[in-house]
């Protein structure tokens, strides 16, 4: 196939294009050619920008995996419209450049999250459920609203709407991780918030699980099948680090440093991942325990 990839420099950008580029031409498209080729070689076609574009004709397939980190920084305005754009900016122009041309890519892939669900309690989620609306529903909400323009008889759109992503190399864990290796992790709040999770390598065995299955189309909840309370995700991983559990970040200290953005670590979804799995998608990593183990004892990690 010929690729369009968008993203392609970020955590699962890279990790996809190590499987990718044995089998597959991949072009790049990034505002910095150079990144592209210091992350992933000289041997990649980096494109700085879809102005040299007609159309997308000469590509098989679009992955749309672009956009400013969520839950980095604080949510002022700035930001808040910063997370917008990032994502929504390109997915208009991506499904311009395609409807603009005579023979389309045949799979549009597009990035979301399933903060498009907002909070949901412990009520379990499916790609059904209903919406709370709040700023990550309506990040996600004109996202996917965008790439589904691309639908039609020729080109099929798949959103995946993923959960927090689990790799040595960037992520959420990332971040944890220096808390706990000095044996000061713990839950967040109450702890009693759901954490949707999936390990990278999951996330792009079902990418490429997509880009190869013609009958998939619409919403797909990029989730592992065993979604965990905070309290169990941070116990879990303590244990796996062989650490101690029982320092607590209270709510109030979350929401003084990161203010409206604390909402997301505070509340949560308990997504399954209903659609993948009956399209016949196998999760490698379905339980957290073997997850954490396999990503913990990678170079990266240590």
């Amino acid at each position: 196939m010929n690729i369009l990839l968008t993203g392609g420099t970020g955590f699962i950008g890279q990790r996809l294009m190590s499987h990718l580029r044995p089998h597959h031409q991949v072009t790049v498209l990034s505002r910095t050619p150079n990144k592209v080729y210091q992350r992933l070689g000289h041997d990649i076609e980096a494109l700085p920008s879809l102005e040299q574009l007609e159309n997308l004709d000469r590509f098989d397939a679009v992955i749309n995996l672009a956009g400013e980190p969520i839950a980095d920084k604080r949510w002022t305005q700035t930001q808040k419209e910063r997370i917008c754009q990032s994502r929504w900016q390109i997915t208009q122009q991506l499904v311009e450049k395609l409807k603009a041309g005579q023979q389309p890519p045949k799979v549009l892939i597009s990035g979301s999250a399933v903060g498009f669900y907002g909070r949901q309690g412990d009520a379990l989620v499916d790609e059904d459920s209903r919406p709370h609306k709040e700023f990550s529903h309506e990040v996600c909400a004109q996202w996917e609203q965008l790439a589904q323009a691309a639908e039609s008889e020729q080109t099929r759109v798949c959103r995946i709407r993923l959960g927090v992503v689990l790799g040595a190399e960037g992520g959420a864990l990332k971040k944890m991780l220096p808390g706990y290796r000095i044996g000061m992790g713990g839950p967040i709040g109450s702890g009693k918030q759901y954490m949707s999770w999936i390990h990278i390598e999951d996330v792009v065995n079902l990418i490429l699980f997509l880009l190869e299955h013609d009958a998939c189309s619409g919403p797909f909840n990029a989730t592992a099948p065993e979604p965990m309370t905070n309290e169990h995700f941070s116990r879990t991983l303590a244990q796996v680090l062989s650490k101690p559990h029982f320092a607590r970040i209270p709510a109030w200290a979350m929401k003084l440093l990161f203010g409206e953005m604390a909402d997301l670590l505070l509340t949560g979804q308990r997504v399954m991942p209903v659609r993948l799995q009956q399209a016949g998608f196998h999760f490698r990593y379905p339980t957290l325990d073997k997850a954490l183990k396999e990503t913990l004892n990678t170079p990266q990690s240590r």
